[in-house]
């Protein structure tokens, strides 16, 4: 057998592309370092921790036996319900942090549920922003105080409360009343419409 000196036969193509990706490894020349591999960046575990660190320096503590958050959006006709959440506060700093599974729901399938959380006065915006062309009907409001468990008017009961607002009285001259009822008591009275 002869031993030839002739090259070895080498695929155009290869080479071509093996001289493609060898340039694109290396930063510098010939004989300089190849580059490093880049590593893909996961932010979401060390945003986290970062999270969780800020939330420890400020010092929050966890508020037990919560058992559902609703949280209002803007337009008003979905809420944000947590059902069982992780309630963690930090009054000094007014930070509330609420975790823990969410769901989107509209006001109207929530609304039994949450009325008795709501004051008057909340009824009646829902009652506004839900019937913008007219005022709520009177058993519509019937049975939404009655969901709120009040009775509508009046309490049952048919006593006063203190945090009522006493009922105006007619007729009454007040200026009349007060300057034949204390007109020595040292108070100077100053007319405002002559200033």
């Amino acid at each position: 057998m002869e031993a030839t000196d002739a090259p070895p036969v080498v695929n155009a193509e290869k080479l071509a592309k093996l001289q493609r990706m060898a340039a694109g490894v290396r930063t510098g020349g010939k004989g300089s370092v190849r580059r490093k591999k880049k590593a893909a960046h996961k932010n979401a575990p060390t945003d986290d921790k970062r999270l969780q660190a800020t939330l420890k320096r400020i010092g929050v503590n966890t508020l037990p036996n919560i058992e559902e958050v609703n949280i209002f959006r803007e337009g008003g006709d979905k809420i944000i319900h947590f059902s069982a959440p992780n309630v963690q506060a930090a009054v000094g700093a007014n930070t509330f942090v609420i975790g823990g599974s969410s769901a989107l729901k509209d006001l109207q399938d929530m609304l039994p549920e949450i009325a008795d959380q709501l004051s008057q006065a909340d009824l009646q915006a829902l009652a506004a922003q839900l019937n913008p062309g007219g005022a709520m009907g009177m058993g519509a409001m019937g049975a939404a105080a009655a969901a709120a468990g009040g009775a509508g008017g009046d309490d049952a009961e048919g006593g006063d409360d203190d945090d009522d607002v006493p009922d105006l009285v007619e007729n009454t001259n007040f200026e009349a009343a007060a300057a034949a009822g204390g007109a020595d008591d040292g108070v100077e009275e100053v007319d405002a419409t002559q200033s």
